[in-house]
């Protein structure tokens, strides 16, 4: 094929070509296969490809009236796990693990027709918003590679950002769709928590802050991906109802009576900056003009308290981690990042009560979040509060390095304040995203502002439990009015 489809198309309209015998599925794989080759060494945004795997799918493929009819995808290097490939978590610990089993998300999306290629670049068992990890070195981004791309899922970002493919799979328990989504110029949404497959041994990933779904640059493709995976598991914790009608279905149908809060105030307190500020008051002034009701208004919640669980409960899930791979403490620190062990070697003072006391308050800001949207239907901050940083800009001081490399010389209370004094830096880039994923509600991000310097940085809309429709009408909004900025 002379022309690149993946990067022209959208999987909705690949598919629909597939079923018109328009363009052949194996041939979609086989531009991707070229494109990583062509471009990978740019973006390092690609660890492992499938190739002879992907292709024997393609050509074995059985359509069944599937939503994507034999689309080519890329997974996350991380949380993502496909039978018989590597499943390393982008870790040192793990470089030569094999997954014994298909996830359940991952099966979604075979359900779905879509063919995964390969993986994509990650930071360490997804802690950072930028993707650096030691095992595969730095991803970059597609709008100047001398920026990060953001993370965890940000070589799925640096891949759908540089138009490799419509869609890559991530995940996100802190922003880690929605982050990268900014700094890379894509669509991003974090379904509702219970809303996409998951398993057993998945269901309370980091308490359900975390969820699986993907980065595209296409509403439609979004919705019929949405669609594709929305279940109802009974045996879950966590579910959500089935929507009325499909996503798909209903992105035209935006009311007009919808009430809309938006703020540039950092729930942490840290500095925003003036480029995040003018993307939410462009969005605003844009929202306005189409006739909705727009209004300042900050969401209720102790931001400082909601981060502050939020790192108990991620070292808690990582020292569960580590005591679950039954490693002597030797192995395991000489074999991973110090934020990871430091992690790990916190968690493991965080008491029950600590633990029980952060889940409550995680209860408490769903509730309060709940009562806040029965008033506004749609919160809109910006994604990130700065654009993306530069690959050598310093995230973490050398002094904090030092302490994380030797958390075991501290007590409880100083490992915790370590572990946020390190997370500081990071945590000014992108306080608005966490929010999301500890009250479980939807939140998108979509690529409606470029900066004079020539860096994307997103807008965020949060909507209630349930409601990824109203997401997905507003962000068809802004893209019908061409309002979204892609890499050109």
């Amino acid at each position: 094929m002379s022309e690149k489809l993946l990067s022209t198309h959208s999987a909705t309209e690949l598919s629909k070509m597939i079923r018109e015998n328009q363009v052949d599925r194996v041939d979609l794989v086989n531009e991707l296969i070229d494109t990583i080759n062509e471009n990978n060494d740019k973006l390092n945004a690609v660890t492992s490809q499938w190739p002879e795997r992907a292709l024997k799918m393609a050509k074995e493929f059985t359509d069944k009236g599937q939503k994507f009819a034999g689309v080519p995808i890329l997974l996350k290097g991380l949380g993502q796990s496909l039978k018989g490939q590597l499943d390393t978590g982008s870790s040192e610990l793990l470089k030569d693990y094999v997954a014994s089993a298909t996830n359940n998300f991952v099966k979604g999306l075979l359900n779905a027709g879509l063919i995964p290629v390969g993986e994509t670049n990650a930071p360490e068992f997804g802690f950072k918003n930028i993707t650096d990890s030691k095992l595969y070195g730095d991803a970059h981004n597609p709008w100047d590679t001398d920026f990060q791309p953001g993370g965890s899922s940000g070589g799925s970002a640096a891949a759908v950002g540089d138009d490799w493919l419509p869609i890559a799979a991530g995940n996100d328990a802190g922003g880690s769709i929605r982050i990268p989504s900014s700094f890379s110029g894509t669509i991003g949404l974090k379904p509702t928590r219970g809303r996409v497959p998951a398993g057993p041994g998945e269901w309370r990933g980091w308490q359900g802050a975390s969820i699986n779904f993907a980065l595209t640059r296409s509403i439609t493709d979004t919705a019929n991906l949405l669609d594709a995976l929305t279940t109802v598991q009974m045996a879950a914790p966590f579910q959500v109802p089935l929507p009325d009608k499909p996503f798909a279905d209903t992105l035209n149908d935006l009311p007009k009576d919808i009430h809309i809060a938006y703020s540039t105030t950092s729930p942490v307190g840290t500095p925003v900056s003036d480029e995040a500020v003018e993307a939410v008051e462009n969005a605003v002034k844009f929202l306005k003009d189409a006739g909705f009701d727009v209004v300042p208004a900050d969401a209720p919640i102790d931001g400082i308290g909601l981060m502050q669980t939020y790192y108990a409960m991620n070292a808690g899930e990582t020292a569960t981690m580590f005591a679950n791979m039954h490693l002597a403490d030797t192995v395991i620190k000489e074999h991973v990042e110090p934020l990871t062990w430091a992690l790990g070697f916190t968690g493991r003072s965080v008491s029950a009560v600590q633990y029980s006391q952060a889940l409550t308050f995680w209860d408490n800001v769903g509730s309060d979040m709940d009562e806040f949207q029965q008033e506004f239907d749609l919160y809109l901050t910006p994604t990130t509060a700065h654009q993306a940083p530069r690959i050598d800009q310093q995230l973490v001081s050398d002094e904090n390095m030092e302490k994380m490399k030797h958390i075991e010389q501290y007590d409880p209370n100083e490992q915790l304040q370590i572990i946020w004094d390190q997370w500081l830096p990071a945590l000014t880039l992108s306080p608005f995203t966490q929010l999301a994923n500890i009250s479980g509600q939807p939140a998108i991000s979509l690529p409606t502002y470029v900066g004079k310097n020539g860096l994307p940085l997103g807008t965020q809309f949060i909507a209630r439990k349930g409601r990824e429709d109203l997401l997905l009408q507003i962000g068809k909004l802004f893209e019908d009015q061409k309002m979204f900025k892609f890499l050109k």
